[in-house]
């Protein structure tokens, strides 16, 4: 049985999530005390023990709640009457602070063109974990992009079932055209994707939209979908392009509003 120290390392050396519940008060007769921690993985497997029982079982269901949301969570826990909805009878009361870990924010890029890869460059100095995925095996490798920590040589359609995407994956979609768009874009908006853009310009997308809504894709679906892309600079040049779209992506994960600092 590793320690929880060391499950904390393998998690951010695998680029794994998880949330650390760890007990920063308690009052009175409790199962356990101060700076007892538990480790809760996505699937909900545990390392580390926070007291047992229905407490515990609460706990996770929150930090699995934590994970989803990517928020810290306090939460007090009083043990005196199961009658009044209380997880125990020991007579006492506790806090525990919930932390969601690992996991830097990902981006994949689908379609490993010009700016896929000038997206990926950026988005790699940027600090986040960089998947790409193209059809074309010799765009989809270490020595086509560097920066790349995941290669997904598969049609469009296939990615999700070969690729986990979370609440902390940014997809940027850089293919080459609707052709490929339309397809493969149905089984992303069943993800959990925190951001979906497509490259192209507005008469691309109104094209795109037209034959997703004829297979049958709702309006609030395809709602999701951000095109074009990235914030309005007049870029040109593959790089600036990645500099608008990466722009947006961290304008949209900060809350930002995307205005000048000087008017």
């Amino acid at each position: 049985m590793i320690s929880i120290y060391q499950a904390l390392a393998e998690l951010e050396a695998n680029g794994s999530r998880g949330a650390l519940c760890t007990i920063i008060s308690s009052q009175g007769s409790t199962p356990r005390h101060e700076g007892s921690k538990m480790l809760v993985y996505e699937d909900g497997s545990i390392i580390g023990s926070v007291g047992g029982g229905e407490l515990e079982n609460r706990v996770i269901k929150e930090a699995l709640n934590a994970l989803e949301t990517n928020q810290t969570i306090r939460q007090s826990y009083a043990m005196v009457n199961p009658q009044e909805g209380d997880p125990g009878v020991c007579g006492g009361s506790m806090e525990i602070y919930i932390e969601p870990l690992g996991a830097k924010p990902e981006l994949l890029v689908v379609g490993a063109g010009h700016v896929g890869k000038a997206v990926a460059h950026l988005a790699k100095w940027l600090g986040f974990r960089v998947a790409i995925s193209d059809d074309r095996v010799e765009f989809c490798n270490k020595t086509a992009i560097p920066e790349g920590d995941e290669f997904y040589p598969v049609a469009f359609q296939e990615l999700p079932t070969v690729k986990s995407i979370t609440s902390s994956t940014y997809i940027v979609v850089t293919t080459r055209g609707s052709a490929v768009d339309v397809p493969g874009l149905p089984p992303l908006l069943r993800t959990k994707a925190a951001y979906i853009g497509v490259i192209g310009s507005k008469r691309r997308w109104l094209t795109t939209q037209k034959a997703l809504f004829e297979q049958g894709i709702s309006e609030s679906e395809l709602a999701r979908v951000l095109s074009p892309i990235g914030l309005e600079l007049n870029a040109e040049t593959p790089e600036e392009i990645a500099v608008s779209i990466m722009a947006e992506i961290i304008m949209l994960r900060n809350g930002g509003n995307g205005k000048r600092m000087t008017l």
